[in-house]
């Protein structure tokens, strides 16, 4: 019954991979439900639509493009075509599917705030009474574990959960260039196609051919420059922080028993460490933004003034700071009130490695078949990757934000301290 197909394909048209087909009856009604649908409603990239205006994407278009992804692959390269089975096959393009349906609003932010996890909550969506497990239970007793499995990188068939999850699978690949095309950029380009013809198979791991080396350090750099270009924009960093400190502010004053002018009863369960699946599914970026616009009009002054800038955009400035005691010396030249130096500062300090090297070929690392079929990881096998590895640290960036009301205080302070 799992492979059963629809009497008619359904087309859906991508501005990544063209015409995205749908034949199996299981992936178009898991599509149909409600919480898969909710992804509509949770942009892809958070905050940072604020700095690149055309990137409003949602994790529902991903989503459809990581399935597509994988359809791609298990269809069409030979070694996993032969290695996997029809059933085998379903369920990892099903597992692709619904790998993000945990997502809060303002995804990775959201998570920051209310300490959740979507691979967490994601699973909690597969597995217990959801419209998504009596999908899945209706074709096939136990599938929810099994694809859940998937996810949590326990299923035995280390293929399946390499698709999904690795240094270089279907979500990372898909998301690389569907961000770089909607935010009109060009630095998550690279050659798919030469990526999917150099995978193979050998010893139940996903591989790559040496012919393909180039195209993957293409991949790794694409990555690296995403990082650094866009995902970690400071304005869009700026934009993210406003967000947790009006949420963390909503939370403290809950906790000191503040009555709101607007009810808040929708945010309240996030108050708690296990937030119900039901609680958190009627959450997505457009209640997250009402209530955040309300929040504007309260009496407290603190959560009014975050809410606007954040509702208005004015973000807060930044400057460079490597020097944490300098950093705190400017603070508290500028604010003396430490409830105002809580809410309106922030010492952040952002890291990223363009390459995790495990040393072994673990099934998380990217690893490559040389010439004699002997397996190498990516680090051994491309001189580049490994030169840069070992001739450059890791990347951070350290930065304080501030309330632009602090502005002409912190120029002439940090001159004078310059």
């Amino acid at each position: 019954m799992l492979n059963k197909k629809l009497e008619e394909k359904k087309v859906i048209r991508d501005n990544i991979h063209g015409n995205i087909q749908i034949e199996y009856k299981i992936i178009m009604d898991l599509i149909n439900t409600d919480i898969f649908q909710r992804l509509r409603r949770i942009r892809q990239l958070g905050g940072t639509f604020i700095v690149f205006p055309s990137s409003e994407h949602s994790r529902f278009v991903h989503s459809l493009g990581v399935y597509a992804l994988i359809k791609k692959i298990v269809e069409e390269v030979d070694d996993l075509k032969a290695n996997l089975s029809e059933r085998e096959k379903i369920i990892v393009m099903v597992a692709g599917l619904l790998h993000d349906i945990g997502h809060g609003p303002l995804s990775h932010a959201f998570e920051e705030v209310f300490h959740t996890n979507h691979e967490l909550m994601s699973i909690k969506m597969i597995q217990e009474d959801t419209s998504i497990t009596r999908v899945l239970e209706s074709y096939e007793k136990n599938l929810s574990k099994e694809v859940a499995s998937i996810i949590s990188k326990s299923h035995p068939n280390s293929l399946l959960v390499q698709l999904v999850s690795s240094q270089l699978d279907a979500d990372r690949m898909d998301y690389l260039l569907r961000d770089a095309y909607n935010c009109g950029v060009s630095y998550g380009n690279f050659d798919l196609g030469r990526v999917l013809k150099s995978m193979c198979v050998l010893d139940n791991k996903i591989v790559f051919k040496e012919s393909g080396v180039h195209a993957i350090e293409d991949y790794i750099f694409a990555r690296y420059h995403m990082y650094w270009q866009v995902y970690l924009h400071p304005a869009a960093t700026a934009y993210e922080i406003i967000y947790a400190k009006v949420m963390h502010r909503f939370k403290q004053l809950c906790e000191e028993g503040y009555t709101f002018n607007y009810p808040v009863n929708l945010l309240k369960p996030l108050l708690n460490k296990d937030v119900s699946v039901q609680d958190y599914f009627k959450l997505d970026d457009y209640s997250i933004y009402y209530f955040i616009e309300q929040f504007q009009y309260e009496e407290d002054e603190i959560l009014s003034e975050l809410a606007s800038c954040f509702i208005n955009r004015k973000l807060f400035k930044y400057l460079d700071t490597n020097d944490l005691d300098k950093a705190k010396s400017l603070v508290m030249q500028c604010e003396r009130d430490p409830l105002k130096q809580d809410y309106y500062f922030e010492n952040r300090e952002v890291s990223s490695s363009f390459y995790k090297y495990y040393g072994h070929l673990n099934t998380q690392a990217i690893i490559v078949k040389m010439k004699d079929n002997s397996l190498e990881e990516l680090y051994n096998a491309s001189p580049l990757v490994n030169a840069i590895v070992q001739s450059a640290k890791k990347k951070t960036d350290s930065k304080l934000y501030y309330h632009r009301q602090y502005l002409d205080k912190m120029k002439e302070l940090s001159n004078e301290t310059s």
